[in-house]
């Protein structure tokens, strides 16, 4: 039980029991007239509101009753022992002591998990007694810090009984306000809950989110963009909405569609092979540039290389290699100094180097 709502109920049980410590019984004799006594002596704050006890508690009962004010029940959970709902848009795989450090560390200086996640029962799985609906950064959270060093951290959450439906909406409203939900995780969980939810009916799912309908259908159609094509880019992160439609639109063509994953198979070896050699990422404009370029057959590349600052603008280019020398390109505005472009130009002439197309002697 949360502290505020213990707290609260304590307060009218004591209230009570001073209103009828301080009130007569009505069924006694009226008694010979004595001496004044003093007075119990109440606390401060039912002191202040002695003429008002009874009312104050009936009323506040009445409120309780008739719906108005709600009682949430908060509980302190094992977090291995509640499993994360499917139809959360967030995916709980792609969560990592990195990406949710700031959590952990708010949770460790507030000595606590403050904010509740929501969760329902479940039956049936003898592993789990709850499902995570809202709140699943906050169960990698404790689980992290339960296996480093806080074994005793507790998972805090508030019980909803919610159909599937009733989830989803939930848990989009919550996942709105987050940054960390990439537009691709949301347009995937949409086109789920599409079928899942509402029979494909578009219109209605529209309605009953409150978003505008056209808006809806186009992270459904990037929703359908293909693994193979988003491991083109660096990260799924980078796949936002609207550059990412007239992508989802072109991959309708079949003909299109081959030679754009043939270029994002490409694509993908060459982000990895960046990774593996400690370079900046191919930024995601670029990414698309070629992608959507790929369905017009080979194209001359006008750069060769490229090295980009952590920001993902780049700072350097190699445009050509021939005999006569090597074109390099150096980009304003990338914020690069010049020590950043020195170690660019040795970079590129290394990797020039490994791929036999290096300035000869």
């Amino acid at each position: 039980m949360a502290r505020t709502q213990k707290d609260y109920l304590a307060d009218l049980l004591a209230e009570e029991a001073a209103a009828e410590a301080a009130a007569p019984a009505a069924s006694a004799p009226a008694p010979l007239p004595a001496p004044a006594a003093p007075e119990p002596e109440l606390p401060p704050r039912l002191a202040r509101t002695r003429g008002t006890t009874l009312l104050g508690r009936e009323s506040a009962l009445a409120r309780v009753a008739s719906g108005e004010v709600r009682q949430v029940t908060q509980l302190l959970l094992d977090p291995s022992r509640v499993r994360i709902w499917p139809g959360n848009a967030r995916v709980y795989a792609d969560l990592n002591e990195e990406n949710v450090r700031e959590l952990i560390d708010s949770i460790v200086a507030e000595n606590g998990q403050k904010v509740p996640a929501v969760v329902r029962r479940i039956e049936g799985d003898p592993d789990h007694d709850y499902e995570v609906i809202a709140g699943t950064r906050r169960h990698f959270a404790i689980s992290w810090l339960r296996a480093h060093s806080y074994p005793d951290m507790q998972f805090v959450a508030q019980v909803a009984q919610l159909d599937d439906e009733a989830a989803f909406r939930l848990a989009d409203l919550e996942n709105r306000a987050r940054k960390d939900v990439s537009d691709l995780e949301r347009a995937r969980n949409y086109a789920e809950a599409l079928k899942a939810h509402y029979g494909n009916h578009l219109t209605r799912m529209a309605e009953r989110l409150k978003l505008s309908k056209g808006w809806l259908s186009k992270m459904i159609k990037v929703a359908g963009i293909p693994d193979a094509v988003v491991a083109a880019f660096a990260s799924p992160a980078d796949m936002l909405l609207k550059p990412a439609y007239p992508l989802a639109q072109a991959l309708d063509d079949k003909a299109a569609a081959k030679a754009i994953v043939a270029e994002a198979k490409a694509l993908s070896r060459e982000q990895a092979d960046r990774r593996a050699s400690g370079h900046a990422p191919i930024a995601a404009a670029d990414v698309l540039r070629r992608l959507l370029a790929a369905p017009s057959g080979p194209q001359v590349a006008d750069e060769l290389y490229q090295w980009s600052m952590p920001s993902g603008r780049t700072a350097l280019s190699v445009l050509s290699v021939n005999r006569q020398g090597v074109t390099v390109r150096l980009h304003a505005g990338s914020g690069a100094s010049r020590d950043h472009l020195v170690n660019a130009f040795r970079d590129a002439l290394d990797q020039l180097e490994r791929e036999g197309r290096g300035l000869q002697p």
